[in-house]
């Protein structure tokens, strides 16, 4: 089912370059899998103190820019959790598309001197659950468990036996993938903070896309 399509993160060390190249090679075989199926992305791990001590933005705004082409690949693509996740460990979750947790994971925002570290998860965060919900975790690194992450949307089951909740989401949900799901994502993630007027136009060619598509199954 997921072939080479595995990434692992571990959030207890900093992305450097061997993290950036790593989860590049992985959208590079999703992009070109050409058929459909699933991306599995394994994290766990939480950076300790001093965590930012040598990176530097160039390497940060890579991490950005793989995480933004996890995010927009054309197949399904499933997180699961253990552990404390922060760090890496978390912006790849919350680039994915489902999350499984296992019991005990916390969702944790690495703090550094006197402040939260202020990355895309933050945005991520406040977009996919609000802001009041995830207050403590973005300001002061409240640690969020795996029963408040499901509770608030962040995550999609907890169980500790991923394998078999894997099994039944593709039984249930099926395994979509192409240039379809990518444009549902991206609509799901521009009505957010997208006006309706502003909107129209998107989901308008999505539906003339998506009519055509239907005469061409049925010709």
């Amino acid at each position: 089912m997921f072939d080479d399509l595995e990434l692992r993160v571990d959030g207890s060390r900093p992305f450097d370059a061997d993290t950036v190249a790593a989860a590049a090679a992985v959208c590079d075989r999703a992009e070109d899998h050409g058929g459909p199926g699933v991306v599995l992305v394994h994290v766990s791990g939480a950076p300790a103190p001093g965590w930012t001590d040598g990176l530097d933005l160039p390497t940060v705004n890579r991490w950005e820019r793989v995480l933004r082409r996890l995010e927009r690949l054309p197949m399904t693509t499933v997180a699961v959790a253990a552990g404390d996740c922060g760090g890496a460990a978390l912006d790849a979750l919350l680039a994915t598309d489902r999350r499984i947790a296992r019991p005990g994971t916390r969702l944790l925002v690495p703090s550094e001197r006197t402040a939260t570290w202020p990355g895309l998860a933050l945005f991520r965060l406040v977009n996919q659950a609000g802001a009041a919900r995830v207050r403590g975790a973005v300001l002061f690194g409240t640690p969020i468990t795996a029963e408040e992450a499901a509770a608030i949307g962040l995550v999609d089951e907890v169980t500790d036996d991923p394998a078999v909740a894997l099994t039944e989401l593709a039984r249930r949900d099926g395994v979509h993938s192409g240039p379809e799901l990518s444009i549902r994502r991206q609509l799901m993630l521009d009505a957010v903070t997208t006006s309706y007027e502003d909107a129209l136009g998107a989901h308008l060619a999505a539906c003339d896309r998506e009519l055509r598509r239907s005469v061409g199954v049925r010709s």
